[in-house]
């Protein structure tokens, strides 16, 4: 039997970093991932009950002080990284340096364009290193071309955002066909569950703030826009984004509104669907006018895809479903994994 792949997670007590922890845990081509967190406290599994072990810390299992050592005496080969955006953008290049490959599941390295990249505030220590490694990073979406032809190459996989997940799979279809009238504009109403916010508490976050509650945030300026845009070659008048907080844990719903620039009917909608998405196992397209719900998404690594076409023929509504914490950040990262790797894009994600 081959040897098996030894993987690192920084980050591991974050929602993300948990997921990820738990996938690689089960993983049939992997060690128990190594688990280490920023700061120089060790936690123990008494702490964080649900974390799989990675190695003995007096008897329990623990979340350890992160160390390029660590990663060298213990022969890691892949180091995911569910870290803030500065902190992935900081260590990237040292990892790098040091011959891993890295799977980032921050925005540090999503961004080719100066102006979108601009958001993040970054401040490289070495501006030529950084330039270096942008045009290096592979966009982590594999649905999409070219990106499913460099992962398997890469060293450096920018995993991508989840509300970006949701918007770029419902909309590249539809772009890449050339039937949407880019000149009426997109418009992405999306919704996702507080675990998009992250572990750290902000007021916005509390029970109190959320329970019972449905707000909009980050209008014209949330950090996936550049992301979206320049993925799907979008200028910024053409597409309209909103986030909106949803009481609930996990999932995002994205209802996006199109014109088409011809008229349509609902099996050339499908078909169009379904032919760019032939093969692609982590995409389910509904067929109309059934729509996807969160529930059905939810704990899996499943973007889901549905539409609804007006009687006019050219007015689309299309709604994407997908796991912010799965297909949304560490599934997509094992999927990502799994391609470099040259394994089934499917294992451990089943």
């Amino acid at each position: 039997m081959a040897a098996r792949l030894q993987t690192a997670v920084l980050g591991a007590s974050g929602y993300s970093g948990l997921e990820l922890a738990h996938l690689l845990a089960r993983h049939p081509r992997t060690n128990a991932p190594l688990l280490f967190r920023r700061s120089a406290e060790t936690v123990e599994s008494a702490l964080l009950p649900s974390i799989p072990g990675n190695g003995k810390t007096n008897g329990s299992r623990a979340v350890r002080p992160f160390s390029w050592s660590a990663l060298k005496e213990n022969g890691v080969d892949l180091l995911f990284l569910a870290t803030p955006h500065a902190v992935s953008r900081e260590l990237v290049p040292e990892a790098v340096a040091r011959g891993l490959r890295i799977v980032d599941l921050s925005g540090a390295w999503r961004l080719k364009q100066e102006e979108h990249r601009a958001i993040y505030g970054f401040k490289d220590s070495s501006a030529q290193t950084a330039a270096e490694l942008t045009e290096r990073a592979v966009y982590g979406l594999p649905e999409l071309k070219p990106n499913a032809d460099q992962i398997p190459s890469a060293a450096l996989v920018a995993n991508p955002g989840c509300y970006a997940t949701s918007i770029i799979l419902a909309l590249a279809p539809l772009l890449s066909a050339a039937v949407v009238d880019r000149d009426r504009g997109i418009i992405s109403d999306s919704k996702s569950g507080v675990s998009g916010a992250g572990k750290e508490p902000t007021a916005r976050t509390h029970f109190v703030s959320v329970a019972d509650n449905f707000s909009a945030y980050s209008v014209f300026g949330h950090r996936h826009t550049g992301e979206i845009l320049e993925q799907l070659e979008l200028t910024s008048p053409e597409f309209t984004f909103t986030p909106h907080l949803l009481p609930i844990p996990r999932g995002i719903l994205s209802t996006i509104y199109v014109y088409l620039n011809r008229e349509m009917n609902v099996d050339e909608i499908e078909s169009c669907l379904q032919d760019f998405y032939k093969g692609k196992r982590w995409v389910r397209i509904f067929p109309a006018p059934s729509l996807p719900e969160i529930q059905f998404s939810v704990h899996t690594n499943y973007c889901d895809l549905g539409f609804c076409l007006a009687s006019d023929h050219r007015r689309l509504i299309i709604v994407s479903c997908l796991d912010n914490l799965l297909k949304g950040a560490a599934g997509q990262a094992v999927q990502n994994m799994n391609l470099m790797y040259g394994w089934d894009e499917a294992e451990g994600l089943e």
